[in-house]
Order: C-alpha cells, then sequence, then structure tokens
C-alpha cells in the first residue's frame, strides 16, 4: 500500500509564527535536535473542528520544554490561537495535531543553549490508531524489549523526543512478531505503559491504573479516570505487579493518538473487553464530541 509522505503534501503548516506552504516547513540537517534529541512535541486531535483539550496540550507542550531547559518563544495562549488558524486553514472537521518545538541549528555539541527555539504546527488526517476490527476485538501486544526509566534518570515528566526511541524500538519488535504494540514495564520491574499509551487494568469492577512516577501522566489518563468516577467506576492508581495480569477480567489502552482501546492480548494473559471497557469507549467517544464551553469575555488562557 502507498503512503503519502509526510514532506510531500498540500496545506499549510504554522511554522515560527506564520503559515508556510507544507513542502516549505524544513529545517537543517546540523539542527541540534536532530542530533541530541532537544526536542519536545505533543500529539491532539480535533473533533467535528474542535481540538479536545487544547490548552491542556498547550500547556504541557511549554512545561516540557521547561524542563529540557528552554522557554518557548510563545505564550500558551498564542499556541492555543495559533493551533485553532492551522486547524480552520487545513479545513479537516476530523484530524490528528502536532505541536513540536526544538532547538535549531545555531550551535553543535552537547551544549547548545544560545539555539534558537522553533515552534512549528503540523494538522492532518489520521484515523483511529488501531483499525476498527483490532480495536473491538482487543489488540496483541506482546512484552516490549525496554524498560521505561527512573525519573532519576531521565526527564520522564516531559513529552520529549528523546524519551520515545525505545518505544519506537519495541513497537518495531512487536509488529515484526505480529502484535499491534508491547507492554513497557518501569526501571522496577512494575507494569507502566505501552508504547505510546497509558495502561488500565479491570480487576473485580474496580479500575486500575499504574501510578505515573516514571512516564507521562497522559491527558487522555487523566480525562478517562474522571469519565470512570462519573459512571461510579472506582479508580485505583498504584504500582502494578506484572503477575497481577491473571487477576484481570479486562485490559485497555488509552492515548489521544489510541483513544481507549481495549486489549485481549499480553503475552500469555487473555482478556474479553467487557462492561467497563465498552462503557468508557462510548463515555470518552460522548465526551471528546461535545463542544468546549466558550472562555468568558476577556478570559486568558493559564500559562
Amino acid at each position: 500500500m502507498s503512503i503519502l509522505p509526510f514532506d510531500d503534501r498540500d496545506g499549510v503548516i504554522w511554522y515560527d509564527g506564520a503559515l508556510v506552504p507544507w513542502r516549505d516547513a524544513k529545517l537543517h540537517v546540523l539542527s541540534h535536535a536532530l542530533h541530541y534529541g532537544s526536542s519536545v512535541f505533543e500529539g491532539e486531535r480535533v473533533y467535528g473542528g474542535n481540538v479536545f483539550k487544547l490548552t491542556e496540550h498547550s500547556a504541557r507542550l511549554a512545561r516540557s520544554a521547561e524542563v529540557l531547559g528552554f522557554q518557548l518563544p510563545y505564550s500558551v495562549a498564542e499556541i492555543d490561537a495559533a493551533t485553532r488558524l492551522v486547524v480552520k486553514e487545513m479545513g479537516f472537521a476530523d484530524a490528528y495535531v502536532r505541536p513540536v518545538a526544538w532547538r535549531g541549528s545555531e550551535m553543535m555539541g552537547v551544549s547548545a543553549q544560545a539555539s534558537r527555539i522553533h515552534v512549528a504546527i503540523a494538522v492532518w488526517q489520521w484515523p483511529s490508531y488501531f483499525s476498527p476490527e483490532a480495536k473491538m476485538k482487543g489488540i496483541r501486544l506482546m512484552w516490549a524489549p525496554y524498560r521505561r526509566p527512573a525519573p532519576e534518570c531521565a526527564p520522564t515528566e516531559a513529552k520529549a523526543a528523546g524519551l520515545y526511541m525505545i518505544c519506537t524500538l519495541s513497537k518495531h519488535q512487536a509488529e515484526a512478531q505480529g502484535f499491534q504494540d508491547a507492554l513497557m514495564l518501569d526501571h522496577r520491574g512494575l507494569l507502566a505503559e505501552a508504547t505510546g499509551a497509558n495502561l488500565f487494568l479491570v480487576i473485580d469492577g474496580r479500575l486500575h491504573t499504574p501510578k505515573p512516577d516514571s512516564f507521562l501522566d497522559g491527558i487522555t489518563r487523566q480525562t478517562v479516570v474522571g469519565l470512570a468516577r462519573d459512571l461510579g467506576i472506582e479508580v485505583v492508581e498504584r504500582a502494578i505487579r506484572p503477575e497481577e495480569l491473571a487477576t484481570a477480567q479486562e485490559v485497555f489502552l488509552t492515548g489521544t493518538a489510541a483513544e481507549v482501546t481495549p486489549v485481549g492480548e499480553i503475552g500469555e494473559h487473555r482478556f474479553t473487553p467487557g462492561r467497563i471497557s465498552e462503557a468508557l469507549v462510548k463515555a470518552y467517544d460522548a465526551a471528546v464530541r461535545t463542544p468546549p464551553v466558550a472562555a468568558p469575555l476577556g478570559a486568558v488562557a493559564a500559562e
């Protein structure tokens, strides 16, 4: 199947404060981010023309940049406005949004504090991370060959590009072996997350999810926790051992790309998507398609 390259498409990308033709949104081969991973990004979805939890994503982009030691040259409110502009210009009712910020090419070496900080926002059509057929019968996960690092070893609270290298390697290995994704343990050997989505287990009617102390506390994860509690489902955030998968009746993943995706297999464990997974798939779909409440006149987005 032919896939349209991401550098050869029609449309525009918001790049350093202006809309530029898609094919002109380029950076130099000696950009620091390419060599040293000094880049942060977000993943957002557009539903019915509205970006779900836009300000939360823009604020996290700014926080991630600060964790990596640089400040965005735009405020959260300006990033929000730029995102809405490029979404409008691209004209997609349902789409994916990728804001990214990185250190440029002014300095080459481990230290690059004088490099210019660039910001770009691209929008394209991208359906659910997993096919509807695979999603509703439960996707298959293998055990990832890499573990999530300790907070003392990497800036795990940031959505930083460099932290996803082990995710790419793990997902490539999983796909080569016929799986859709891989489940990662953390540095202690506890359950952590999939390569790009958070993990939930249903055990005896309660929802259990690993405490995000060495991986990202996803915005979709936070949303689903709130939706579950609204439905009267008890949510427990705690350290979860791998062997506890044997006690789970249902398992699902959450993420902007994955949305709410049931899991049918992890290693030797098998699960059947059930009442709680189905309820949260429906609740999340309803939540993302509810138009956002307009901010009062004169309100300014928090930074």
